[in-house]
């Protein structure tokens, strides 16, 4: 850490009501919704369209960094543009805009990615965007940069400008970020900036809470001075350290008033989590922060994120290798706020929701208490923890199935490597599938947790609330669900008495077949004079290449087809599986000049090679198929007379005709709707 040149505890002291940093006895599950290079998984609308799916198990959904980086895809670690531009790899402001606002009408709040530590400048080491937002200019300058920036690569380059650029004579209050330009946050015009930035992503774009990226590279008390003006109700921060001594002295650092503004990322569970399946789960499992009663209410407990995981052969990261899911089972059953790994959630969604079922019937907080290595023996590791509504022992590892469940507990949930045993005192009826769209017939098994000898289960499959006249079955029954909808409603019987009733709703019906089909992608290069396009595609998240040749530059087409008096070089390609879609490069001659990457078509496209180029010297290309005379048939007045069901080109069933604009499927036939 760098020396500091000031202290601002003056200033804290006279600061008024703090932030609350991370709510007490919050029963709420984070989703991560992306991970590394999740382009097309994590887009604005593809997030949106998951709401009602997300709804029952995730109250709150951890988004990447959402404006502008420049030109090229990005997650958003680079940061540029704060608030003039929200055009992003994810999917433009409108998209954004309408996606929180979907996810809180179903009671998700969105967590904004936030980057304050660094920022990249436009042209130049120090040419900050200057944006104007609700009448407002906001602009940082050199002397917003700190003086030992870049190792002191940015305090040569400055003086050795004519006239000399002046930095700031505060040295970083953190870790430097080689490359971006390490912000002065001592300076009251970053703090301004940041303030206007935060206020709107809370006040205006509608964002629940704030996550601060990389938390080591300024002083904890910076985010003490943001949280206390703005009052985010979800803070956390990104403090990457897997000493739970130093993760604990940066929350302590956020205080205002003697309590922490700021939750903190568990990395110290996590790398436990880590080494334990590495032991078999042999070992005693280390402390995390949600060991301390003190700070587990800031804990923010994960198993894998978009710094950890597996990315490819040459960033292979520190990923979980195995015991995926008991890892979750880990986390879900523990205090602390759980954080979901996104692409855990795809892989896993019905253990993933059970086992919040599992927390949520508990009634486990994040405040709960926890004791954890209960148990330890070879392959074998238990916690357990006190719910509002009963104790749940989790059991993990190999062995898991061996281990003798104390008196007094019923097994409600068994997985690979893991097993959930809830106490009987808590007197619920359980059921295991959960709610959800089934390709196929089901079985749901019921089990009676309860403290009553002789308690049995009723149940209805029609979404009536079930009496001690319906149908009777032991714990431990399953029931069938078959196809179409399915309600089902289950209580616990006790003499002539049904309480604690649960509902799960079911839809099963097989996937609808998907028929490849063909698409034709048109180029004009008429700005640009090619008299020759290559074409190199390929799909973007499965890494298949598309061209004939398979080497760059690609499929080289030269002679065109003429369009209401424009050229237009054009190539088909088979669209092999519902969730493929294609990326492309155009270029002309052996391959240079070239265009920018052109990302995601999976429909017949017109596009255009601009003149402009990016900082590659790349054209830019511009979508112009809904200003071109296509095959498609636009959707006019015959709307109502159309059959009922639509579907999407990635193949999501609509039971009414769509309202985003986009290309869908009705009666065979393809329909743009605008």
């Amino acid at each position: 850490m760098k020396t500091f040149y000031m202290t601002l505890v003056a200033l804290l002291a006279t600061l008024g009501i703090h932030a609350q940093g991370w709510p007490a006895n919050y029963d709420g599950v984070m989703l991560q919704g992306f991970y590394w290079d999740s382009y097309r998984a994590s887009k604005w609308c593809n997030l949106e369209a998951q709401a009602d799916d997300l709804a029952p198990y995730f109250s709150l959904v951890w988004i990447p960094q959402s404006a502008n980086c420049g030109s090229g895809r990005s997650m958003g670690y680079d940061d540029l543009y704060w608030f003039s531009n929200y055009n992003s790899s994810f999917g433009n402001e409108t998209q954004l805009r309408s996606m929180i606002k979907t996810f809180k009408s179903k009671g998700i709040g969105t967590i904004a990615d936030v980057v304050i530590n660094h920022r990249n400048t436009l042209t130049s080491w120090t040419d900050f965007p200057v944006e104007t937002y609700k009448g407002t200019t906001y602009r940082m300058y050199s002397t917003d940069i700190c003086h030992d920036d870049d190792g002191g690569s940015t305090y040569n380059w400055a003086v050795g400008q004519s006239p000399k650029v002046t930095l700031s004579n505060k040295y970083d209050s953190g870790d430097g970020w080689d490359g971006i330009r390490d912000l002065d946050h001592y300076s009251s015009n970053v703090q301004t900036v940041v303030k206007a930035y935060l206020d709107m992503l809370l006040n205006d774009f509608g964002y629940a809470g704030l996550r601060y990226d990389m938390v080591k590279g300024y002083a904890g008390m910076f985010t003490g001075i943001y949280n206390t003006a703005l009052k985010p109700r979800f803070s956390v921060g990104e403090y990457w350290d897997g000493n739970a001594t130093t993760v604990k002295a940066w929350i302590n650092a956020t205080k205002v008033n003697g309590e922490p503004t700021s939750a903190a990322f568990d990395f110290p569970v996590r790398y436990a989590v880590r080494d334990l399946i590495a032991s078999n789960w042999s070992a005693r499992a280390k402390d995390g922060l949600i060991a301390d009663a003190a700070y587990r209410r800031y804990a923010v407990s994960f198993v894998e994120n978009h710094d950890t995981e597996y990315r490819s052969s040459t960033e292979q990261q520190d990923p979980i290798r195995k015991d995926t899911l008991a890892a979750n089972a880990y986390i879900l059953a523990a205090c602390g706020t759980p954080c979901v790994f996104y692409k855990h959630w795809q892989a896993y969604p019905t253990d993933i929701k059970m086992m919040i079922n599992a927390r949520h019937i508990a009634g486990i907080t994040n405040t709960s208490t926890t004791v954890f290595n209960e148990h330890v023996a070879s392959q074998c590791n238990v916690l357990k923890t006190e719910g509002a509504h009963g104790t749940l022992y989790a059991v993990m590892g190999q062995r898991a199935n061996a281990y003798q469940a104390p008196a007094g507990y019923t097994e409600i949930l068994r997985g690979y490597h893991y097993r959930y045993l809830l106490s009987n005192s808590s007197n619920v009826a359980w059921v295991d599938l959960p709610s959800g769209h089934y390709d196929d017939a089901q079985k749901a098994r019921l089990t009676a947790v309860s403290s009553q000898p002789g308690a049995q289960l009723v149940y209805t499959t029609d979404g009536t609330t079930p009496t001690a006249q319906s149908r009777k079955v032991a714990s431990g029954t399953l029931v069938d669900i078959p196809a179409g909808t399915t309600t089902l409603s289950v209580g616990l019987l006790v003499g002539s008495t049904v309480s604690a009733v649960i509902t799960r709703t079911y839809e099963v019906s097989a996937p609808d077949a998907f028929t490849p089909y063909d698409i034709t992608v048109n180029v004009n290069a008429d700005n640009v004079g090619w008299s020759r396009v290559n074409f190199w595609a390929w799909d973007d998240q499965y890494g298949d290449n598309f061209t004939a040749t398979g080497t760059w530059p690609g499929d080289a087409v030269t002679v065109a087809k003429t369009i209401e008096g424009r050229k237009w070089y054009s190539h088909t390609y088979r669209i092999p599986k519902r969730d493929a879609m294609l990326s492309f490069v155009f270029s002309t001659a052996s391959g240079s000049p070239q265009t920018v990457n052109v990302y995601d078509i999976n429909k017949d496209a017109f596009l255009e090679i601009a003149t402009s180029k990016d900082s590659q010297s790349h054209y830019y290309v511009t979508d112009v198929t809904p200003q071109t005379p296509t095959a498609i048939t636009t959707v006019t007045t015959d709307i109502h007379r159309r059959p009922t069901i639509w579907y999407d080109l990635q193949g999501r069933q609509y039971s009414h005709r769509p309202t985003q604009p986009g290309v869908y499927i009705n009666s065979g036939k393809k329909i743009m709707i605008r």
